[in-house]
């Protein structure tokens, strides 16, 4: 069984989202307690201890000063949950993107070299995170996404939006195919792909998809904070570089948003 403990992981944040009323954290691997290391995994579909990810999400929840964390069964999709009053699970149905008006809940989105979203509405006091791999971006579930906040209230003109760190194009080799499924999620995909190395494969800007993605959406503002999760390894979990070094499994890497009023 984890212990539990009052120190509290490190996060980082998005200027954007700092603001009275929400708070907002990309979490690190630091600061956990899996695999004898301080890992904070918080995926519950990782080869973990289940005690050990529960504290870890318990440090997330009590970092975010919320009364509860949910996510979701990610499945690389555009399906959105909506969320009108707190819910008896922890980890929720099969879908990509969670959305609230209810103060005190902290919503999670898992990641590791995914896309991680987080987007508030200040006024309709409405949020949502959203897990945005290269499937889900293909599908554009920012949109989605964009979309049920403003069935809640929101809207867009309003919405501010941050992207966490994730796999950058430097680390992101891509097959010959593989630019094709952005043909109808963003303008002039072809832009997004350079030339790699080996004949015929490209590098991918997956995070520079998102960011057009959001912006083509007439959002408030957006930024997107930086970071390689393939590269950084002190500070990230990376499912590609554990692929890369034919590792048994990765860690799940939470961000996380919360109205706190």
């Amino acid at each position: 069984m984890a212990e539990q403990s009052t120190t509290l992981p490190p996060f980082l944040t998005a200027s954007v989202l700092g603001f009275s009323g929400v708070k907002h954290g990309y979490f690190t691997r630091k600061g956990g307690v899996s695999w004898g290391r301080e890992d904070l995994n918080c995926g519950l579909g990782a080869d973990d201890d289940p005690a050990d990810v529960n504290e870890n999400r318990r440090r997330v929840a009590q970092a975010m000063g919320a009364a509860k964390l949910v996510s979701l069964y990610q499945v690389h999709s555009a399906d959105v949950v909506t969320l009108t009053r707190t819910p008896d699970w922890d980890r929720g149905p099969q879908a990509d993107a969670l959305v609230t008006n209810v103060p005190g809940l902290c919503l999670g989105a898992l990641s590791a070299d995914c896309g991680a979203v987080l987007a508030a509405d200040p006024v309709a006091g409405v949020i949502a995170s959203a897990h945005s791999g290269w499937k889900g971006t293909s599908l554009n579930i920012v949109r989605s996404t964009l979309d049920a906040m403003e069935r809640l209230g929101a809207r867009r003109e309003r919405i501010v939006v941050g992207l966490g760190p994730m796999i950058r194009q430097e680390s992101y080799e891509v097959g010959p195919d593989f630019p094709d499924h952005f043909a109808g999620a963003v303008d002039d995909h072809r832009r997004f792909f350079t030339p790699a190395t080996k004949p015929g494969h490209f590098m991918g800007d997956i995070a520079g998809i998102i960011a057009a993605q959001v912006q083509a959406e007439g959002v408030a503002s957006f930024q997107d904070i930086g970071g390689d999760t393939y590269v950084d390894e002190d500070r990230f979990f990376s499912a590609r570089r554990g692929f890369h070094r034919q590792e048994p499994d990765y860690g799940r890497l939470i961000s996380c948003i919360t109205l706190t009023d």
